[in-house]
């Protein structure tokens, strides 16, 4: 197991510290957006520019949904997809450049923040069963423990891997990003759709969350094994990072729309919404035989 296949398809960040011997056969055309500095993925820029606005719009809704059920789990994970996109960016766009002494410790902190933000979709995911009571100290303190975990292992691997000391190969950094990190999400995926159909009593949730992998499978296909075909066809504009950044949006955000639809606020604890006010009208009175009287 090694990076060979995938290389050969996708420049993914960590190709050339792994000592692979493939290079993408078609990449995206390179932009000169600042004299005598060029630009990589240009279009997967744009979208990372989206997917940011995106998320704060996301997290801004579910932190004034005050009471609703995993609030503060939840938007954990969206704030480690944030700081995803902020490093795809960087590690994509050429911002960081390749001959730096410190590009290494970049990707490695993106392939960190990867599995951060893997656990954390699964933990938060757990978190829903309410075997946990959510929001708590011991609830949160487990989702952040988990991603710490995660981020250092994951960082500690990519780090070792790249620098050649002591792991050799890059055998336990494939493990760790292609099959862990995939393992996580469809754990979630699996547990959540049990949780709609054991436990819910409305079904709608389920469409959002089977969009939400559907989403998730396309973006990954398209990236990492049709991102030379889908190169070719679009004369090196875009390849498939662009459609696996924007497709993973998708995903993102019909999670959120699933998360959103099977929490439901306490409406009398709830605050900063618009409370109803009922007001007592003046009685409406008829005529008959022996005086007004009021309906």
């Amino acid at each position: 197991m090694n990076f060979d296949f995938f290389c050969n398809k996708v420049s993914l960040p960590m190709c050339s510290l792994v000592d692979s011997k493939f290079m993408p056969e078609c990449y995206s055309r390179n932009l000169e957006i600042v004299k005598g500095h060029l630009t990589f993925q240009g279009a997967t820029l744009f979208m990372g520019i989206v997917a940011l606005v995106m998320t704060l719009i996301m997290i801004f809704h579910i932190k004034s949904k005050y009471t609703a059920v995993g609030r503060k789990e939840v938007v954990i994970f969206y704030y480690l997809y944030f700081l995803y996109i902020i490093l795809e960016m960087v590690v994509s766009s050429g911002v960081v450049p390749l001959y730096l002494e410190y590009y290494k410790y970049v990707v490695a902190s993106y392939i960190g923040v990867v599995g951060a933000a893997c656990t954390t979709l699964l933990v938060s995911g757990l978190v829903s069963f309410q075997w946990i009571e959510d929001g708590t100290a011991k609830s949160l303190w487990l989702v952040r423990v988990c991603a710490l975990i995660s981020f250092g292992i994951n960082f500690a691997v990519s780090y070792l891997t790249f620098e050649k000391q002591i792991l050799t190969t890059s055998q336990i950094l494939y493990i760790l990003f292609f099959i862990v990190n995939g393992a996580e999400i469809l754990i979630y995926f699996l547990l959540q759709v049990f949780l709609v159909i054991t436990v819910l009593d409305e079904k709608w949730p389920l469409g959002a969350i089977l969009f939400a992998a559907a989403f998730y499978i396309i973006g990954i296909v398209c990236e990492f094994v049709f991102s030379k075909e889908i190169c070719g066809m679009c004369a090196h504009y875009i390849d498939g990072v662009f459609f696996g950044v924007t497709f993973i949006l998708l995903a993102v955000m019909m999670v959120y729309k699933y998360w959103d639809s099977i929490t439901k606020e306490d409406l009398e604890f709830s605050v900063g919404k618009n409370q109803t006010v009922w007001e007592i009208k003046e009685p409406t009175y008829y005529v008959n035989d022996k005086g007004p009287r009021p309906f």
